[in-house]
C-alpha cells in the first residue's frame, strides 16, 4: 500500500517585488509555529554571500496583533538571515490606544471662534474653524483646515508633514500658507473676489497654489471619508 505524505502546510508566503521582499504571514497558526517556520524558510535556508546587499522585507500579518517586544524579536530573526531586513509590518489590527491615537489625529476638530492677532489654534486632526483669522492669528492642524470665515492671518495645514492637505477659506486673504514643508506667502488668489470660497493645495510642481474650492473633488478625490453611493 502506498502512502501519501501530508504536505506540511505553509505559514509564509514570500512574493518577490521591486521594492524588495513581502511576507505574507498567515494570521491562524500560533505565533511559535509562525517564528519557527519564518527561521526554518529565511534563516537556516539562506545561503548568501557575506557581501550580499541588503533586501528591504515588508511584513504583511494580516489579522494578527504583535506586541512591541514580538515585533522586535520577528525582526531580529528576519535579521539573522545577513541580508534581510524588515522595512515595514502591516496588520489589520491595532491596540485600544492605537485606535484611541489615530482617531485623535484622524478626527475634524470644529471650533467656534475668531483667532485674533498673537494667538495660535493647533489641533491634532482635522480643523473646522467657524470665524475668522485675523492679521497675526495662527492655526495649525495636523490634517486639513476648512474655515468658514475669513483667513487673513497664517494657516498650516499637514505639519506634520502631510502634502496631500488642504486649506479652505470663505475668503482667502492670507498673510502665509503653509502645507507640509512647503510655504507661500500671501498667496494671489486666482478668481476676483467676492463671495466664492477658494482652497489651497500643493500641486504636482510642489508649490502651493489657491483656486476655486469646487476644483477639489478632481484634485483630492479621497477628501471625503463618507462612502460615496450612486
Amino acid at each position: 500500500m502506498n502512502v501519501v505524505a501530508k504536505q506540511k502546510q505553509q505559514y509564509v508566503t514570500i512574493k518577490g517585488t521591486k521594492d524588495g521582499l513581502t511576507l505574507h504571514l498567515d494570521d491562524r497558526c500560533s505565533y511559535d509555529d509562525l517564528l519557527k517556520e519564518i527561521e526554518e524558510r529565511l534563516v537556516k535556508q539562506a545561503g548568501v554571500a557575506p557581501d550580499s546587499p541588503l533586501v528591504s522585507v515588508h511584513l504583511n500579518i494580516g489579522n494578527r496583533y504583535l506586541t512591541p517586544a514580538q515585533e522586535e524579536e520577528v525582526r531580529a530573526l528576519i535579521r539573522r538571515s545577513k541580508n534581510l531586513v524588515v522595512d515595514s509590518i502591516e496588520s489589520n489590527v491595532m491596540s485600544k490606544a492605537e485606535a484611541r491615537e489615530w482617531m485623535r489625529k484622524t478626527e475634524i476638530v470644529p471650533v467656534s471662534r475668531i483667532v485674533r492677532s498673537g494667538q495660535v489654534l493647533h489641533v491634532e486632526g482635522d480643523l473646522l474653524l467657524i470665524g475668522d483669522v485675523n492679521p497675526g492669528g495662527t492655526v495649525i492642524a495636523g490634517g486639513n483646515i476648512f474655515i468658514l470665515g475669513a483667513l487673513r492671518g497664517i494657516a498650516h495645514a499637514g505639519y506634520a508633514g502631510n502634502k496631500q492637505a488642504i486649506i479652505a477659506a470663505s475668503v482667502m486673504k492670507p498673510m502665509q500658507l503653509r502645507i507640509g514643508d512647503v510655504m507661500n506667502r500671501a498667496p494671489d488668489s486666482k478668481t476676483d473676489e467676492g463671495n466664492e470660497m477658494e482652497c489651497a493645495y500643493i500641486d504636482e510642481h510642489n508649490q502651493i497654489v489657491v483656486d476655486r474650492l469646487q476644483l477639489l473633488m478632481h484634485l483630492r478625490p479621497n477628501l471625503t471619508r463618507l462612502e460615496r453611493r450612486m
